[in-house]
């Protein structure tokens, strides 16, 4: 699986988000992050993020994981259809949760597509730390609009560091993001910050 993980919106590198993508294949649009939002700032905000990428030439279609929630393995023959998936910003325990009651954490975590792309910024590439305790300043960790249980604190682990967007950078989220920064440091966390603009690639 490929990684292509911004801080804030498509980052620096779009040409290469473009070449990441395998030929006349979609990216799944993942808006869950924002499920916490009232519904008409929830759509205008995601119609914007996708816009981003369909003004690059790229095919996208919405992927709600709510649509998926208890059934893991639809969502699993969902994605062989796509070229990746696209997970937008937002707060990054909701985004958790709706991976967990979807299923898509541990596919993620099992995924053998190498051509496969997971691409997003700022909750989008959190929620792959091995840990969220790091995260609890700048999101908050008790908002769950899906059901009454407690914050998941354990990330994906696909990351083997704290993924710490916005750092030292114009976003209103930066000085919480440095406050992160000195929990990681204080509690031996390996972290890695990115300013807005740039982007985290494997391949």
């Amino acid at each position: 699986m490929k990684l292509y993980l911004s801080s804030y919106r498509l980052g620096n590198e779009f040409e290469t988000l473009q070449r990441m993508i395998p030929t006349r294949m979609s990216l799944g649009f993942v808006p869950n992050a924002m499920d916490h939002v009232a519904s008409d700032a929830r759509q205008e905000s995601n119609t914007k993020h996708i816009k981003d990428l369909t003004d690059l030439g790229i095919s996208v279609e919405e992927l709600d994981l709510q649509s998926y929630f208890g059934r893991t393995r639809a969502l699993e023959q969902k994605l062989d259809t796509l070229g990746g998936i696209w997970v937008r910003g937002g707060n990054t325990f909701v985004l958790r949760h709706a991976m967990r009651l979807s299923g898509l954490d541990e596919i993620l975590k099992k995924m053998a597509r190498q051509d496969f792309l997971y691409g997003g910024f700022s909750a989008g590439g959190c929620v792959l730390s091995p840990t969220l305790e790091c995260l609890q300043i700048v999101d908050e960790p008790k908002v769950n609009p899906y059901d009454s249980s407690g914050p998941i604190w354990e990330g994906l682990g696909i990351l083997e560091y704290a993924f710490l967007p916005h750092f030292d950078s114009d976003h209103p989220e930066s000085a919480a993001i440095s406050k992160e920064v000195e929990y990681c440091m204080k509690n031996r966390i390996p972290f890695k910050t990115l300013r807005d603009g740039e982007v985290i690639i494997m391949e």
